[in-house]
């Protein structure tokens, strides 16, 4: 009988251990590879699989290469494995998990990290999206096995079918207008599927797949050969990332790999919360929020960061809560994740050569993850940048973000903010008469002001319009409004960026949705009958424009003066606003006049940076100007003038 009970009982175990050995399959490792000769020689491998948690072993004999420790979390379908790469050379390495072998790569780098240049002053960024802007030839028609999409460009919120070749192909003409970096909206992939009312992730922020562009897109080598490309051009790339939230549909949502791996998820499991388990939005049928759920909104305030005497509330609502129901909101505070997100950082520079980020909703995220993400990025590449989407419109908070800010009792390391102080003051001012005191172009003069507060002015971007905004044109086509706010965006001390299309009017507001502010470029797609890619096929006013913003953009290319000069501003005086840019005895001089009416520029009362000059020439038009009499200056009339 005992003989009888003991071989039951090896053969319930060689049945277990054989059912165990079958759920232990390893679906994919992240990064998919990884480069040797980085500062931090420590890399995290993540292994997706199911029962891969509780593989006996994970070794390795490849030479220099070390495994630190392995973490076993909740899931039982996630590990990792920490391995020290210090004394390692490229190749294959053969990892073992337990009996099941799998080649892993190790490359060698391009360059050293010190050799990777960011965007600086001198760039011009041009901001688009992909979905957007332009189809390349040979664009799919459908992706097999994506979740269910259309592309349908009669809807301004479903996926319209541009491409990554598309902005290839189009890169002339990015040189042809002048500006010299191009920054997209996320291009990794987003597999969530179209809402029922003709809604999709076609921006790109609800990220699925943190190592893989979005079919749609391209691949990864399409990005590679873009990036490739634009620099051969002598232009840069930026690439969009979110490490506040990833898209519903990325397997941590599903899956968790450890329970704190997403703040407040608890409602992910409630069986009446009045959300639909499989998209994040409510799921009631007359469409009103659920009554009583665990879920947490965010609050979109995102003062109580800095805030020293926010409640507890505030403070988690803003961090913690989700950006939308649909956008599971990340848990940085969990080292593991953190280590995911900056080696992905890591990866795409190496691997596509990018030449800085752009992290979206910056304050919504933990800032000591944040800040321990750019000090490692900083080290490495020492001469790259990032910059932080920002978004509250007072100086003192955005100037508190950037790095080495005393206005911070921690360093957040962020080098560029994004101005959003300057965005709001020309938005009002743009249709107000700039008086003697506040309205008008006195708010720039006031925000300007304040830069005293920034540890570094040159380094903080600034814009009139973006993806989120209404275009400055509105739903009109002031010309003379935009001249002004384009002239001294591209001639103060920062970092400019461009909103695709306004070079050839564009406009919209988001009144309705905010497709209509990202409307498709003309010329972009297969049967468009306007193309503004071409001086044959824009309209009289669309070429205007385009001829006078590209005349600017030239000229301000490895320009001093703007790029290294010193700044000096007026007061707004007889309603007409002045800002020199000096430089080594050269002198670049916007003259804005802020009413809809004739005005004078009284000269003398510039004569600090006029001096003894009596002739200046107007970069936008090539007309000399006598600087020893007043000027007449007509209605909303912009000048810059050089000497």
């Amino acid at each position: 009988m005992k003989r009888i009970l003991l071989v039951t009982a090896i053969l319930m175990a060689n049945v277990l251990t054989m059912s165990a050995a079958k759920k232990q399959v390893i679906d994919r490792i992240e990064p998919t590879d990884w480069y040797v000769g980085l500062k931090n020689p420590q890399v995290q491998l993540m292994v997706y699989g199911q029962g891969i948690r509780d593989v006996a072993s994970v070794t390795t004999d490849y030479p220099g290469a070390v495994i630190d420790s392995i973490v076993r979390l909740d899931s039982p379908n996630y590990l990792l494995v920490y391995m020290n790469l210090r004394d390692a050379q490229p190749g294959t390495m053969v990892l073992n998990f337990g009996k099941t072998k799998v080649q892993y790569q190790l490359k060698q780098r391009e360059m050293s990290g010190d050799k990777r240049m960011g965007f600086t002053n001198a760039d011009v960024l041009y901001m688009l999206m992909p979905d957007r802007f332009a189809q390349g030839a040979n664009h799919p028609s459908k992706i097999k096995g994506m979740r269910n999409y259309v592309e349908d460009r009669t809807k301004p919120s479903l996926r319209h079918g541009g491409d990554l070749n598309g902005i290839r192909e189009h890169l002339d003409y990015f040189k042809e207008l002048g500006v010299t970096a191009l920054w997209f909206t996320p291009v990794l992939e987003n597999d969530s599927p179209d809402t029922k009312n003709d809604f999709a992730t076609y921006h790109g922020y609800a990220t699925t797949n943190y190592y893989k562009v979005d079919p749609r897109f391209g691949s990864n080598e399409d990005y590679k050969r873009l990036c490739d490309e634009a620099h051969q051009k002598g232009l840069k790339i930026v690439m969009d990332m979110i490490f506040n939230h990833s898209g519903f549909e990325h397997p941590w949502t599903k899956d968790m790999p450890t329970k704190d791996w997403l703040n407040t998820p608890e409602w992910l499991n409630e069986k009446q919360s009045g959300r639909d388990p499989m998209t994040g939005f409510t799921a009631n049928a007359d469409g009103s929020a659920p009554a009583k759920s665990a879920y947490l909104q965010t609050s979109y305030k995102l003062t109580p960061v800095v805030d020293p005497y926010a409640s507890e509330i505030d403070l988690k609502e803003t961090v913690e809560g989700w950006f939308v129901p649909s956008m599971p909101d990340l848990n940085q505070h969990n080292p593991h994740l953190m280590r995911y997100l900056i080696q992905n950082s890591i990866w795409w520079i190496e691997t596509v050569g990018i030449d800085g980020i752009r992290m979206d909703t910056y304050p919504y995220a933990y800032a000591d993850a944040m800040a321990q993400w750019l000090k490692e990025l900083n080290e490495e590449y020492p001469n790259f940048n990032t910059v932080g989407e920002t978004w509250v419109t007072e100086p003192a908070y955005t100037a508190a973000w950037q790095m080495d800010s005393k206005l911070s009792e921690k360093n957040s390391y962020l080098k560029t903010v994004m101005d959003f102080s300057f965005f709001d003051k020309l938005t009002q001012a743009r249709y107000e008469e700039t008086d003697g005191w506040w309205k008008g172009f006195n708010r720039i003069y006031n925000s300007f002001v304040y830069d005293y507060l920034y540890p570094n002015p040159s380094s903080v971007m600034a814009f009139i319009e973006n993806h989120d905004t209404d275009r400055y044109l509105g739903n009109g086509k002031d010309t003379l409004a935009l001249k002004q706010a384009l002239a001294l965006l591209l001639t103060v001390n920062r970092i400019p960026q461009l909103y695709y299309g306004t070079e050839v009017l564009m406009n919209g507001t988001k009144e309705k949705t905010d497709g209509n502010v990202r409307k498709d470029f003309p010329g972009g797609f297969p049967g468009d009958t306007h193309n503004c890619f071409t001086k044959e096929g824009r309209t009289q006013s669309e070429q205007a424009m385009f001829t006078w913003l590209s005349r600017l953009l030239h000229w301000r290319q490895g320009n001093d003066v703007i790029i290294k000069g010193k700044q000096i501003q007026f007061t707004p005086f007889n309603g007409i606003y002045v800002i020199a840019r000096q430089y080594q005895g050269k002198t670049a001089l916007t003259i804005l006049n802020g009413t809809s009416k004739p005005a004078t520029l009284e000269v003398e009362r510039y004569a600090e940076v006029i001096g003894k000059t009596s002739k200046a020439k107007d970069i936008l038009t090539n007309r000399y100007y006598d600087l020893s009499k007043n000027m007449e200056l007509k209605s909303r009339q912009s000048l810059i003038l050089e000497f």
